[in-house]
């Protein structure tokens, strides 16, 4: 019989590249998603008709154990959160109601329906912060710098909590920066590539960003998805970093989208304070050695790859927007 599994934020950049993931692994995947009423289903629109898609809310333990009891899956995997460090400060409460509290409603409904459930928490590199070491691993301490950060420190403990409290199969997985043609347009390395193609297209002529020397540790998503997947198929469950191991600082980032279309990023690229963060985090750059080892997990895609993905993908939607 075919596994299923619930993806929780299938909507989302990672959500859709796991669900494609899952299904061509032979999975049925069951999407859950908030009732709005402008939903988009752009992501996920050419494999919509393959997977069940179900309304249900983090803010909501009910609508959880509704989902949960009617399509039994077998993973569970949590990528909904509210997701934009920069929204966290002006929707602190919120953030934590969704990205931390939330995962204790979803942990708690699967210890109530089923504990047997494989879970998989999306904790994130922001919960680093203001770095105790670097590269930072599993064993490096927490020092959050947005209330996102605080919110995913939250939920990452409370994973392990359940854990080790109920026995249960639960992991989260640590995952640095990644990218894609889907990330969302309020993301740097979206805001940079879809800005390149609007310059080249034209429309733009300038490209207002915050902090060019912010340095991140950048992957492609559907490297990243991967090890997810890895993650709840161990016979014990375990906390991993998932990241590249190299980092490139945002004015890189500008000179090869720029240069992969051809334009010098010196020429378009403007300093607005507006786009700094109250809080900067420092050099975020994981070590993912135990994820080598125990996941068989490495990245396939580089940065400069990456980049030249994304630069295509937004030439090609600026030209079919203005067709």
């Amino acid at each position: 019989m075919a596994r299923r599994a619930l993806i929780t934020g299938v909507t989302g950049q990672d959500g859709s590249y796991l669900a494609e993931f899952l299904l061509e692994r032979g999975y049925e995947v069951v999407g859950m998603m908030r009732r709005s009423s402008t939903l988009n289903f752009e992501r996920i629109a050419h494999i919509q008709d393959r997977m069940t898609l179900v309304t249900g809310d983090l803010l909501d333990e009910a609508s959880m154990i509704g989902v949960l009891r009617e399509h039994r899956p077998d993973e569970v995997y949590n990528l909904a959160a509210q997701s934009f460090v920069q929204t966290s400060w002006s929707q602190p409460v919120l953030t934590g109601e969704t990205t931390a509290l939330g995962v204790t409603r979803l942990l708690d409904a699967i210890r109530i329906t089923n504990p047997e459930i494989r879970f998989y928490q999306a904790s994130s590199s922001e919960m680093f912060g203001k770095v105790k070491e670097v590269p930072q691993s599993e064993a490096t301490p927490f020092y959050p710098r947005s209330p996102y950060g605080v919110a995913k420190v939250y939920g990452h403990w409370i994973t392990v909590n359940y854990r080790e409290s109920y026995g249960m199969h639960a992991s989260s997985g640590i995952l640095f920066n990644h990218e894609s043609p889907r990330r969302g347009m309020e993301f740097v390395t979206r805001k940079v590539t879809h800005g390149v193609a609007r310059i080249k297209a034209g429309l733009d002529e300038k490209l207002p960003l915050g902090n060019l020397d912010a340095r991140r540790d950048w992957g492609y998503a559907p490297d990243y998805v991967r090890a997810m997947w890895h993650m709840l198929q161990l016979d014990e469950p375990c906390d991993f970093v998932v990241a590249t191991g190299e980092t490139h600082p945002v004015r890189e980032l500008c000179e090869l989208a720029f240069g992969h279309a051809g334009l010098d990023w010196q020429e378009h690229v403007v300093v607005d304070e507006r786009f700094f963060r109250p809080a900067e985090v420092d050099i975020l750059v994981g070590d993912a050695t135990l994820a080598r080892e125990r996941l068989g997990w490495r990245p396939e895609v580089d940065f400069a790859e990456l980049v030249a993905k994304m630069v295509d993908a937004d030439i090609e939607l600026v030209a079919a927007e203005h067709r």
